[in-house]
């Protein structure tokens, strides 16, 4: 029961990556927001996990949404001990110069704005209290980017530098700010990553990965929950690689 007590808001958190964290953290003795774009699905999720989690919907690019969850949470909660960053999209396999505005702007917004508004909103609530965990999900594209990717692996190397620059400012208010770099894993977006779906793809996709296999939800989960946790007390700044050796 390494979460016993505290609160965890977790975006994105109705599947993939961002659901195997909400489990991992029930199962730790948190209690659990579930953030989510499709808040029948976090309905949904959370009415399998018991009274310490509630969902709430949300579109993490606007602002007013962001206030609205936000203060859902804090008056849910009287507060906030960990706030998860998971929620991402990307952009299929193409050419950067071929990558329309709009979606380059979907992916900036969900993936690098979000960041930041989570943090006008949170950050305040944490230096009040004097703690805080507060871990971004980033990739391994953003520190050995895939071509064809392009856009989609520049929001996740801002989000690695994000993750360092909040944690040297933040440290002294004794916020801790940790990231996670997974590889692709069977998560809703493996198909837009890998552009097609087929055995030959994933064989060649596993073959970059020394341990050969994608990242699961579990994977994650284990993971934000020891940097959240307070066994990670030293470790603020780390974007920790979760891939299975992908970017040795």
């Amino acid at each position: 029961m390494r979460l016993q007590g505290k609160t965890a808001l977790v975006t994105g958190g109705a599947s993939g990556f961002g659901a195997g964290i909400v489990r991992k953290f029930v199962t730790e003795g948190a209690r659990v927001a579930i953030a989510d774009i499709n808040a029948q699905s976090a309905e949904a999720f959370a009415s399998e996990l018991g009274d310490q989690v509630f969902a709430v919907g949300v579109d993490v690019s606007k602002n007013d949404s962001v206030v609205a969850m936000s203060e859902l949470v804090l008056e849910r909660f009287g507060g906030l001990d960990i706030l998860i960053n998971n929620a991402g999209v990307t952009h299929l396999p193409t050419a950067l110069e071929e990558v329309s505005e709009e979606e380059f702007d979907r992916v900036l917004a969900i993936n690098v704005k979000s960041v930041y508004l989570t943090a006008r909103h949170f950050v305040p609530v944490m230096k009040q209290n004097g703690s805080g965990a507060i871990l971004n999900v980033a990739s391994t594209a953003g520190v050995s980017p895939r071509p064809r990717l392009n856009w989609y692996n520049c929001s996740k190397g801002w989000m690695i530098t994000a993750t360092k620059t909040m944690a040297v400012e933040l440290a002294p208010a004794g916020i801790r700010v940790n990231a996670i770099n997974p590889v692709a894993g069977e998560t809703p977006l493996l198909k837009s990553f890998m552009g097609e779906d087929t055995p030959e793809i994933r064989t060649k996709f596993l073959s970059t990965i020394p341990l050969g296999r994608f990242s699961t939800p579990e994977d994650m989960g284990n993971a934000a929950c020891f940097l959240c946790s307070d066994e990670a007390a030293m470790i603020t700044g780390v974007a920790m690689e979760v891939d299975g050796g992908r970017c040795i």
